[in-house]
């Protein structure tokens, strides 16, 4: 069984800056890909990034160049630093695993709530 954890979330105002923490503990666990998916008030769940076993991160073009994914292995625990945060921006934010390149993200955490006011 594996758990996420995140933490990290609060209200800023817009511009402002936040960094999520989501925290991966269980037992036999390998992170292949680990993901920040958001959910907006009355919105479906979007992509926000991922990071791979690899390094390799991709980003949902709506955050390029003001959200950092990145990953302390030896925590098992990924960070997404956000940036020049804008009142869009709010949502729930929920980290997501997943163990192989032929499963779907099947670990999913609690969520994290981000308020950005204008």
């Amino acid at each position: 069984q594996v758990q996420l954890a995140e933490s990290g979330g609060g209200l800023v105002q817009a511009g402002g800056s936040l960094r999520l923490s989501c925290a991966a503990s269980g037992r036999s666990f390998r992170i292949y890909t680990m993901a920040w998916f958001r959910q907006p008030p009355g919105k479906e769940r979007e992509f926000v990034a991922a990071l791979s076993w690899s390094g390799s991160a991709t980003y949902a073009d709506s955050v390029k160049g003001r959200f950092t994914i990145s990953r302390d292995n030896a925590k098992n625990t990924d960070y997404l630093q956000m940036n020049s945060l804008k009142p869009e921006d709010t949502a729930l934010y929920t980290c997501a695993l997943r163990m192989s390149a032929y499963a779907d993200y099947n670990y999913w955490g609690q969520g994290t709530q981000v308020t950005v006011s204008s």
